[in-house]
């Protein structure tokens, strides 16, 4: 297992935390090992997954100085974007519930990682001038989130709401993103897991194939969302190296520096 993520198990409930310092960045190391850490969950027949990160941090998303090192080769590029939807797709196919533990800020690729999961439980910053948020700020680095990623958004927020949060690429603080359904609940960081897992335990006290099967015909819409079909990633890569997108990209890697 890579060492960009920790396994921990809770009895039958599996706990998987990103663990790449600063921030867990996306890059394809991590997804990949993500990836390999569901499947191999999958494998031990594991009841149910908590995916967590690090204190004040869930994920930053994608890692953008990653990709930009990409220049100019497509095909590399795809791969990145490739790895990242593998983990989404991941998610939204497991067969058993999983809990993203949301222990910080979750924009932009961390954020589809939650919309993927079954329940969202968000900690709540211990500074409450500074809360923690969540979002699809796509927008604001010149990027357009993809048919499938807005539909997992208006599954859980309503197609009104998403689309004012979408068009604007907003971060939501997370004492409004409980109000709106973004997040299931909020708890004080030290909880999330604990919680995530007592989440899991209930549901698991449930007769186990009637709660399974209801699970997958109520979730068929986010595994249909991430089809590649609704996904569009040629496109999306098109858009990638437009000149604008490019500049806010730029832009955003500078401001990392800072």
């Amino acid at each position: 297992m890579s060492a960009s993520v920790q396994i921990q198990d809770h009895g039958p409930i599996r706990e998987i935390r990103l663990a790449r310092p600063p921030v867990n960045a996306l890059d394809d190391e991590l997804c990949r090992a993500l990836a390999a850490a569901l499947d191999q969950a999958m494998t031990d027949d594991v009841h149910g997954v908590v995916l967590s990160g690090s204190e004040r941090i869930f994920s930053a998303g994608l890692d953008v100085p990653h990709l930009l090192s990409h220049g100019v080769d497509r095909a590399r590029l795809l791969d990145s974007w490739n790895a990242f939807f593998g983990v989404a797709r991941a998610l939204g196919d497991s067969r058993v519930p999983v809990v993203a533990g949301l222990t910080g800020h979750a924009p932009a690729g961390g954020c589809v990682l939650a919309l993927c999961c079954d329940y969202r439980i968000m900690a709540r910053s211990p500074d409450p001038a500074s809360p923690f948020a969540i979002g699809l700020n796509e927008v604001q680095v010149g990027l357009v989130a993809p048919e499938g990623i807005q539909r997992l958004l208006r599954r859980v927020v309503g197609a009104h709401r998403a689309e004012r949060l979408l068009v604007s690429g907003a971060m939501v603080p997370a004492e409004r993103a409980r109000e709106i359904g973004l997040v299931d609940e909020l708890v004080d960081g030290e909880l999330v897991v604990p919680r995530a897992v007592a989440w899991l335990q209930a549901l698991l006290k449930l007769p186990r194939q009637p709660m399974l099967r209801t699970r997958a015909i109520a979730r068929a819409g986010v595994a249909q969302a991430l089809q590649p079909g609704l996904i569009g990633l040629d496109r999306f890569v098109d858009d990638w190296y437009a000149a604008d997108t490019q500049q806010a990209l730029h832009a955003l890697v500078e401001r990392l520096k800072k």
